[in-house]
């Protein structure tokens, strides 16, 4: 089963358009289901969720962890991906120091 993780410091001021660019999963090869967990290690943050058309989660303010979510426990957001679509989970930093966050994506291609 594929899995994106990334840790990423979103500066202060900052929008992070996808933390998981770049990715040989971010664009999804079939059908599959995904799976998400994100945290923040401070308050002030906003995250939102997409997943091709869909919209996956609002603008919300994520958990606060100093640490990766915990599979299954913290995988909170949940879509099915068609060929081609994209995964993209932005991050905006409206607060006056730099953020950091921990996304897990877990990916389960459906037969």
């Amino acid at each position: 089963m594929p899995v994106i993780q990334r840790e990423t410091s979103v500066g202060a001021g900052v929008t992070t358009q996808n933390i998981f660019d770049g990715s040989a999963y971010e664009f999804a090869r079939t059908r599959q289901v995904v799976s998400i967990g994100i945290g923040a290690q401070a308050t002030g943050s906003f995250v939102s969720i997409q997943s091709g058309a869909d919209v996956v989660a609002e603008e919300f303010a994520p958990a606060i962890l100093t640490r990766f979510p915990i599979i299954p426990d913290e995988m909170y957001y949940n879509d099915v991906m068609e060929m081609g679509d994209r995964l993209r989970v932005t991050v905006r930093n409206p607060t006056a120091a730099a953020i950091v966050h921990r996304a897990i994506a877990q990916i389960s291609m459906v037969t």
